[in-house]
């Protein structure tokens, strides 16, 4: 089936100069999708001009006057700028014009504005962001990655079916194991909250392996990891730490003296495909779960290839259905655990990507 994806190409470190030439070369190994670039005219014209491309049918131009500030308020983009990039991307979703938003823009106005312009799915109280990470066995999912600070149980709960919908859809695998990240592997470890997101968890019917530790998410101990936001991006923006640091080091070695530079150029064949392998840019792009409507978070400094893997996964969310088995799986949950309504809290964002 012919696909549309809505691309906000003002969102982002660096903008159409990244968001454009990103979505050409998608559509040139992909001719099954449409694409929808959203932005201002003039900006969006000059940069298909270099590329030497040109507007068509699969390839058009959505007007948008206004554009998101990389660290502006998410409750003034939302209110004050109802013609942002952003905005009429999400909009086309909403009225059915496309099937999914990417942008790369300001994370905490992304979720409060996909929230507010699409809302929830029936069942679901708050969206969860969910990234794919490399590991040992491949790569797992972990959500959620700081879209809430604060989580009860039931959210907890209400992750564990997105992320484990998530999987299904774009690995083709129907149980997908889940683990509840936590102090301990003992049921007895954790706080309140995580103890009981645990219980419902096991009794939900899910594939759930139990809690996992913060190795276990790089051992590829589970398909999932469930956490709150929180814990999510702390967890997340240590492991970009520790890369950097690894990466630095590795280099400072090998520049050490004569004999280590030609260390380094005997094993620079290794070295490269080492890089390949845990290059980030290929695990690019952030799912927004939850929300009637698929919207993508690519990171905010994402290159021209990194930029094509988020439209990639917008793409096989829509083709795998996401929408219909994440409504299909929360419909199968207790009544009284679709839609938690015990002060849920402010909605925040902790700039995860």
């Amino acid at each position: 089936m012919d696909i549309t994806v809505a691309v906000d190409c003002m969102g982002g470190d660096h903008g159409p100069q990244v968001t454009v030439p990103a979505v050409v070369d998608y559509l040139h190994r992909n001719p099954g999708t449409d694409i929808v670039l959203v932005g201002l005219p003039d900006v969006i014209e000059s940069e298909l001009r270099a590329l030497k491309a040109t507007p068509n049918p699969r390839l058009r131009i959505q007007p948008a006057s206004e554009v998101v500030g990389m660290d502006e308020s998410p409750a003034l983009a939302l209110r004050g700028k109802k013609n942002s990039s952003m905005r009429v991307a999400l909009d086309l979703v909403k009225s059915g014009a496309a099937q999914a938003c990417v942008s790369a823009g300001n994370t905490g106005a992304l979720i409060a504005t996909s929230r507010f312009v699409l809302k929830t799915l029936p069942g679901i109280d708050r969206p969860a962001l969910a990234v794919v990470l490399p590991t040992i066995r491949g790569h797992t999912y972990v959500l959620d990655l700081g879209a809430n600070v604060d989580c009860s149980a039931e959210h907890l709960l209400q992750f564990g079916v997105m992320g484990a919908t998530l999987v299904a859809t774009v690995e083709n695998k129907e149980r997908p194991s889940i683990g509840l990240l936590n102090i301990g592997e003992e049921e007895i470890k954790g706080n309140e909250v995580v103890k009981q997101a645990a219980e419902l968890l096991r009794d939900s019917g899910l594939n759930f392996y139990g809690n996992i530790e913060g190795n276990d998410i790089y051992k590829g101990t589970t398909d999932v990891v469930v956490c709150d936001g929180f814990v999510g991006n702390v967890a997340l923006k240590t492991s970009e730490g520790v890369a950097q640091m690894l990466s630095t080091f590795l280099r400072e070695e090998f520049k050490r003296n004569i004999l280590t530079k030609f260390a380094g150029l005997v094993a620079l064949p290794v070295i490269k495909a080492f890089k390949r392998r845990v290059d980030h840019r290929r695990y690019n792009g952030a799912s927004l779960l939850g929300l009637r409507g698929i919207v993508i978070k690519s990171h905010g400094s994402a290159d021209r290839h990194a930029f094509r893997f988020a439209i990639a996964r917008a793409v096989d969310e829509v083709r795998g259905g996401m929408l219909r088995r994440m409504s299909e799986g929360v419909a199968q949950l207790p009544d009284h655990l679709k839609n938690p309504s015990a002060n849920p809290g402010p909605l925040t964002a902790a700039s995860p990507v």
